[in-house]
């Protein structure tokens, strides 16, 4: 029995699809799931999603997010979701830098938001997991 697997961001479904099986980046941390897994609902973390279909594994940066599991179902609601050929590894290394340089920057201003902290983060969040995939891929 197949596990229907569908990601979607903001800008568009990115995948729908019977798979095997997905791995994902849970709130309490990574989290395998098979067809009949029992229903849950979890946050999603930026880091690594992994699914597999017909033997094959394939890899994305997802963000943050939702997971909905049911028997049958996993839908991942996220706001970023990137298979690693699309990512641009020098235009991420530059964005994680800017967003290293702009944290500093909040740490040491007075008055500075939580809520820009918190942005922030996420973007070094978002790019690191997107260099991990992207050079997951050169070390197999």
């Amino acid at each position: 029995m197949p596990l229907l697997l569908e990601i979607v961001t903001p800008e568009a479904r990115i995948f729908s699809d019977q798979v095997e099986s997905v791995v994902l980046p849970g709130s309490e941390g990574e989290m395998g799931i098979l067809p009949a897994h029992a229903p849950l609902v979890s946050a999603l973390q930026p880091g690594e999603l992994r699914y597999t279909k017909g033997g094959k594994t394939t890899d994305l940066a997802v963000g943050e997010g939702l997971v909905e599991i049911t028997g049958e179902h996993a839908r991942v609601l996220t706001d970023m979701a990137i298979e690693a050929d699309a990512i641009d590894e020098k235009a991420v290394e530059e964005a994680l830098a800017r967003a290293k340089a702009a944290l500093e920057n909040l740490k040491s201003a007075h008055g500075s938001s939580d809520d820009e902290i918190a942005a922030t983060m996420a973007m070094i969040q978002r790019s690191t997991a997107q260099l991990h995939v992207k050079r997951k891929r050169r070390t197999v």
